[in-house]
């Protein structure tokens, strides 16, 4: 397999870095945050970004999407990731729309993906519930009412959840917490009596909050995928989430990096400029080749995405795992290189260490991932 981007694939890469240089910048990052805009994302970037397929990417063309496959859509998240563009790329068309694909019925894909494909609908997951991510320990509780099912559960860190049309709720209809049979997955209209969301603000701003499920009744209809089946289309949902936010951190580390590299060109002390330090040289060129490593295993793990290979969980916890290692030593670097003013809010190198660390513990963090990787190779 060749890990080099075909021309269709380098033009979309283009276009998206192009259009979001200019539409959905750090700055706008900034504004918003300022402004405490109470969505979190401008409306009008969004539907721009649907109206070019952006938010049917990935989903095939019988349900309206582009059928592009998640190569593109991770080309497209990285330059996202580069500037830290706050949209529901992530949200709904990475995770929720995923979701559907893998959990959902024949009728609940018809009716959802190509209305998220459009732009018109944001569906997002709810699946933490503690302070880590560990979704075979759900706890949340479906029980059986009749024909249809009634869910108690508080979810953390559910992404767009304040404006979320849909959530995909993955409760526990048998077993114990910790095993991964008995999971099952539902389709929950925001608007359903008993829902509650609790906006929280997130240290990079961009949206996440604690929804809660009381005593909220279910049809029948609303259950996606069999009963206790959960746990193959929510694990290869999350191998491909994370393979997607890996993408979003090689985007932002390579700009923190290449911002910092600029600095270092221009800043002098002792009348020199520092960038002809040799040791800010070695940190420099050691950064570059992890880099340039991340940059091929990201690659690898959206060919495997789009190739459905049996090696996806291994290529998604490795991809998942480097990354974080590689977006904390940039994110870092950047910071410390640039002195006193990296660790000011005026200078816009703290924004990117903000959004890498939650990335980094979005659906798994750096150890998880190890852990992960290693269990799957023998360790």
């Amino acid at each position: 397999m060749a890990l080099v981007l075909n021309e269709e694939q380098v033009m979309l890469k283009d276009a998206a870095a192009g259009f979001l240089a200019e539409r959905a910048t750090v700055a706008h990052q900034r504004a918003l945050r300022d402004s405490e805009d109470t969505t979190g994302f401008d409306a009008a970037v969004w539907k721009e970004m649907a109206e070019m397929g952006w938010a049917g990417i990935a989903i095939p063309e019988e349900f309206g999407g582009l059928g592009y496959g998640y190569t593109g859509l991770g080309l497209v998240l990285e330059q996202a990731g580069r500037n830290l563009s706050a949209s529901p790329l992530q949200s709904t068309v990475l995770v929720g729309a995923t979701a559907v694909a893998q959990l959902g019925t024949a009728a609940q894909k018809e009716a959802l993906l190509p209305a998220i494909a459009a732009g018109e609908t944001l569906v997002t997951l709810a699946l933490q519930e503690g302070a880590h991510h560990a979704p075979a320990a759900t706890a949340a509780v479906a029980t059986k009412s009749g024909e249809g099912f009634v869910i108690n559960a508080e979810k953390r860190l559910v992404l767009d959840a304040h404006v979320a049309d849909q959530f995909v709720v993955i409760a526990r209809t048998s077993g114990t917490p910790g095993t991964e049979s008995g999971l099952s997955a539902f389709l929950v209209p925001a608007n359903a009596e008993g829902v509650s969301v609790d906006r929280r603000s997130m240290v990079d701003s961009h949206n996440a909050g604690t929804v809660t499920f009381a005593e909220v009744s279910l049809p029948a209809d609303a259950l996606m995928g069999e009963l206790d089946g959960a746990w193959a289309g929510l694990s290869r949902t999350l191998d491909i989430a994370n393979v997607g936010l890996a993408s979003e951190l090689l985007g932002l580390s390579t700009e923190a990096f290449e911002r910092t590299v600029e600095y270092l060109k221009e800043r002098k002390q002792f009348g020199h400029i520092i960038g002809s330090f040799q040791g800010l040289q070695h940190r420099a060129a050691e950064l570059f080749a992890e880099l340039e490593l991340s940059r091929s295993i990201v690659l690898q793990a959206l060919h495997a995405v789009d190739a459905d290979s049996d090696k996806l969980s291994l290529l998604a916890s490795a991809a998942k795992a480097k990354l974080c290692e590689v977006a904390q030593r940039a994110t870092n670097e950047g910071v410390q290189m640039h002195g006193g003013i990296g660790m000011t809010d005026e200078h816009e190198i703290g924004f990117f260490i903000k959004r890498a660390r939650v990335a980094q513990h979005t659906f798994g963090d750096y150890n998880y991932h190890l852990d992960r990787y290693a269990e799957q190779v023998g360790f």
